[in-house]
């Protein structure tokens, strides 16, 4: 099983939690601030992280910035906040999942295993080892993307879907497919993700949805990559 950080001040809710995933056969670190949390990670690199927002030194979604500038393991956000701005805000900053609170030790289990197996299967699956499109150089060996020579600074999230992109130039991917090779995740009504990331992803590639110049919308069927003309 996976080695899992939990990031939870309520030291109730993280006993509870703590016991239910090691139960499951994780092995579990239970820590209460985001200082902690940034010390544990960088010292010790988890599988992933399960971080909690309201904290008492530091909200979460800063917590979550923070945790991005050091490592690229997967992030499961835990919250109360349901609405629609937060949870965008939360995908734009680097959080691979969330959930909403309560959710049982069961569904957390299911999340975690697979967040995990995503975050595996597009390293796994993109060949060949370097994709060149243009200007534009995808190395997933290094899990390295560079455009006209210059790095590109991407989220771990956003380097899989232009690798899974980069590896099929010029061929329309449809939305279903994105959500199942690269988020293996059912298609129905999760459009949001992929929009939250193709829109920063055209950012760093210095275009927009209105004048794209690499990543082309085909309307009503999905999205390619291909050179500029």
């Amino acid at each position: 099983m996976a080695t899992v950080l939990l990031v939870e001040d309520d030291h109730v809710v993280r006993g509870a939690m703590l016991r239910s995933l090691a139960d499951r056969g994780h092995a579990v670190h239970a820590v209460g601030t985001a200082l902690e949390a940034l010390r544990r990670v960088a010292a010790e690199t988890p599988d992933l992280v399960v971080l909690d927002l309201g904290l008492p030194d530091l909200d979460g979604a800063d917590a979550l910035r923070m945790l991005r500038g050091i490592t690229d393991v997967p992030i499961i956000i835990a919250t109360a906040r349901d609405d629609e701005q937060s949870i965008v805000r939360l995908l734009r900053s680097g959080a691979d999942d969330y959930m909403v609170k309560p959710f049982t030790g069961a569904h957390l289990d299911a999340r975690i295993t697979t967040v995990l197996r995503r975050a595996g299967r597009a390293t796994r699956t993109a060949q060949p080892a370097v994709h060149q499109v243009g200007g534009l150089r995808v190395d997933v060996g290094e899990r390295s993307a560079q455009l006209d020579g210059a790095p590109l600074a991407l989220t771990r999230k956003e380097f899989d879907l232009l690798a899974y992109l980069a590896a099929r130039p010029g061929r329309v991917v449809s939305r279903r497919e994105l959500l199942e090779e690269v988020w293996r995740q059912p298609s129905v009504g999760e459009d949001q993700t992929i929009d939250v990331h193709l829109y920063w992803l055209r950012r760093k590639l210095g275009e927009s949805a209105a004048k794209p110049r690499y990543l082309r919308t085909v309307r009503g069927v999905g999205f390619r990559l291909v050179a500029p003309d």
